[in-house]
């Protein structure tokens, strides 16, 4: 089977990775890929945002699978234009995926099918949003409704921090059109954590819980980026909880899509925060996560093309999902001046040093120039790391970013650090 990657982050390297393990995938293309995915397939120089030539390259190349990984590219509405050329695709449609594109449709469906999630309002006029604010207590969550690479979400603690939040999204337009509409929300306390579950559109799978960190430094200080790193599993929710998840926020989504005859065929991951209250969603995603889906891959056993063509073709019900037993962590190393202007073309060294089984280096921000491995992106490496123990992971992944430089690298120094789980409320 010749199959298509949509992306050119570590995400799709990760995957990229684990598909090429099938017996099933004889070919494998990225699009537009990095350094990292030329290893294991082929780079395609095409602009992932334009569907009709992605459409004419599958299927002057006979591309039996397509997945789509970055969330912009689904709300471009590929998957649309793929399945009406008759070519299989793994992501939900166009008006699926506002379930993530849109945080206004996404809290909507979330009220009405009663899932618990944070207060909220929404607005797309900046007088009345500034006063609505201030009629709360603080600190209040603004959120730009529209996609804004991880980074959309801006927690305020001052008056101040409103205003300035609300005028760069709404007036400023530093998000463009993501923010001419915002979502304001009650503040939650408690403990993030990530589920991911595949659907065909009817049923759905599983994966074991994880934990990212999306602030740039240690002690989730900073502004927010697409994540700076993760671990899976986390073992804080208990069996009753997964099934408080499973039947009372995944399926009904899965359920609603299907009676609006807008099947989600894909990956649905909400982000949950546990609080004293019980679990609430403080956003729904419509695709894999970055940094998480690294960490999944390295601990999936089962083959990873037939678990996704068994999405596509509606048989999910068929598969036995099969994990390690093992722990998996990921750091992430990022530019210089991520998450804002960062540099680029610096020198990538060290890769050669981390060849070991428990160890890969997934790439992101990279391109070959010149022979040599540079930085063409602000989060750049993914270092996976496999073990019995967090702890023992998370001290070999450190071992082997003190092996890799570039000019200006940084990193969090506590991934893997789990957070407490909610009995240490």
């Amino acid at each position: 089977m010749k199959v298509l990657v949509i992306g050119g982050g570590a995400r799709e390297h990760a995957l990229g990775w684990k598909l090429a393990q099938s017996t099933k995938v004889q070919s494998l293309f990225f699009c537009p890929g990095n350094a990292g995915t030329a290893e294991i397939g082929t780079n395609i120089s095409i602009d992932m945002m334009d569907n009709n030539k992605l459409v004419k390259f599958a299927l002057s190349n006979l591309i039996n699978l397509t997945i789509v990984g970055p969330d912009d590219v689904l709300a471009s509405g590929i998957v649309d234009v793929f399945r009406d050329a008759q070519l299989k695709i793994f992501g939900p449609d166009k008006f699926a995926t506002q379930i993530e594109s849109s945080k206004a449709f996404s809290k909507k469906m979330m009220k009405k099918l009663d899932i618990p999630t944070a207060k909220f309002a929404t607005f797309a006029d900046y007088d009345s949003a500034l006063r609505y604010c201030e009629g709360h207590d603080l600190p209040v969550v603004i959120k730009a409704s529209g996609l804004a690479k991880g980074k959309g979400v801006v927690i305020c603690h001052s008056r101040n921090d409103i205003q300035k939040a609300l005028r760069s999204m709404m007036i400023d337009k530093i998000f463009g059109e993501a923010g001419c509409r915002v979502v304001i929300e009650e503040f939650l306390v408690g403990y993030e954590l990530s589920v991911h579950a595949l659907s065909d559109g009817k049923d759905v799978v599983m994966f074991p819980i994880s934990q990212d960190n999306k602030p740039i430094l240690d002690d989730d200080k900073g502004p927010n980026t697409g994540g700076m790193g993760s671990v899976a599993p986390v073992e804080i929710l208990d069996q009753e909880q997964m099934k408080f998840v499973q039947k009372r926020i995944i399926q009904p989504v899965i359920d609603e899509f299907r009676r609006l005859e807008h099947p989600f065929i894909g990956c649905l991951y909400p982000g949950l925060m546990v609080t004293p209250k019980g679990i609430q969603v403080i956003e729904f995603n419509a695709r894999f996560g970055d940094p998480e889906c690294q960490s999944y891959m390295r601990l999936l056993e089962s083959d990873l093309f037939e678990l996704i063509e068994s999405c596509t073709s509606g048989n999910l019900s068929t598969q036995v999902v099969r994990w390690s037993e093992k722990k998996a962590i990921c750091v992430v190393m990022a530019s210089g001046g991520y998450p804002g202007d960062y540099r680029m073309n610096k020198e990538v060294v060290g890769l050669d040093t981390t060849v070991r089984s428990d160890i890969i280096v997934f790439q992101a921000g990279t391109k070959k120039s010149q022979g040599k491995v540079v930085t063409n992106g602000g989060r750049v490496l993914s270092i996976t790391v496999t073990g019995e123990e967090v702890s023992m992971a998370r001290e070999r992944a450190y071992a082997v970013i003190g092996k890799i430089k570039f000019n200006g690298m940084h990193y969090r120094t506590d991934i893997g650090l789990l957070k407490k789980s909610m009995t240490n409320f």
